[in-house]
């Protein structure tokens, strides 16, 4: 239960399964389960029989939470993954991508 080192709203690489390759967003983070949710990526599909509530049925597409170990931080200068390392600059703690130094988040 580690501490997570991306966060909402980050940018992300797929970097294994079947969305290998695939860029989105993190809608959703679940720290205590190691999880992430990303935009447009891991759809599951169920099949729902009809009920009073939807008569119609049919079958409902979602966003499937990943391993957080499955993605990794777009560079902000080229958009390729890369790790992140944590820097102190004037007395706060910022993230760092290793591969460009480029500064994450605000």
């Amino acid at each position: 239960m580690s501490g997570m080192k991306v966060k909402k709203g980050d940018k992300v690489v797929i970097l294994s399964g079947k969305d290998k390759g695939k860029h989105g967003e993190i809608t959703k983070a679940m720290p205590k389960d190691s999880k992430v949710i990303v935009a447009g990526v891991n759809i599951a599909t169920r099949h729902r029989k009809p009920t009073q509530g939807q008569p119609e049925g049919g079958l409902d597409r979602f966003e499937a939470p990943l391993h957080v170990s499955k993605v990794a931080l777009e560079d902000p200068k080229t958009g390729k993954p890369t790790r992140v390392r944590f820097e102190m600059h004037d007395g706060k703690k910022v993230r760092v991508a290793v591969k460009s130094g480029e500064k994450i988040g605000g």
